[in-house]
């Protein structure tokens, strides 16, 4: 097999990953019952660049630098796709609140549950951000929306029982955590937040 022929048939392979990727980012919300936020702007992108890569390797007359360039970047927007679509192949909420800007934005959580109620966890400079402690939020979960108030937990057996429980639940979370792209244990920064229904409903 000469050089060319290798380069053209894993130029067809890479085309064939990144098409797949690019449904996949779109498509993981339809394993999902009832309402579910599209993918947030940094998924989306990912999406659409594996979209757009996967199209110009498939041109057969793709000038062959640009070609070359494309062969080069695709594995970077491959991972970036299929994380982002592994990471919600499982129970992922959303919670709307509003950034430090004013902006509305869509915060897309692991969720675990205790029989005090539901938990997530993130950096604490995220919450700060979002003013998450005690204000009156829309959730989305399971397909329905349903008013939640926050409540921020930041003493460390706390934390790091709900962390557990976060990786215990998502295999994602695990076989990231194997590779150190996930903390299999919470980190000094991370806190937790209870999310309490809101008082009458």
């Amino acid at each position: 097999m000469s050089e060319s022929e290798s380069i053209s048939k894993l130029r067809l392979a890479l085309a064939g990953v990144l098409l797949f990727v690019s449904v996949a980012v779109f498509a993981v919300r339809f394993v999902h019952a009832g309402a579910y936020a599209m993918p947030t702007t940094g998924v989306m992108a990912s999406g659409i660049g594996a979209l757009v890569l996967g199209g110009l390797l498939l041109w057969p007359s793709l000038p062959r630098p640009l070609g070359m360039l494309a062969m080069i970047v695709s594995p970077l927007v491959m991972f970036l796709g299929l994380y982002a679509t592994m990471a919600e192949l499982e129970e992922v909420i959303s919670i709307y609140a509003t950034n430090s800007a004013g902006k509305t934005v869509d915060l897309r959580l692991w969720v675990v549950d205790r029989e005090d109620g539901a938990w997530v966890g993130m950096p604490s400079a995220k919450a700060m951000e979002h003013s998450l402690d005690g204000a009156r939020l829309e959730m989305l979960r399971g397909g329905q929306t349903q008013c939640v108030v926050p409540a921020l937990y930041e003493d460390r057996p706390t934390v790091r029982a709900i962390h557990t429980l976060k990786v215990e639940k998502y295999a994602v979370a695990r076989a990231s955590g194997a590779i150190g792209l996930y903390p299999l244990e919470a980190k000094d920064t991370t806190v937790a937040l209870r999310l309490d229904s809101c008082p009458g409903g």
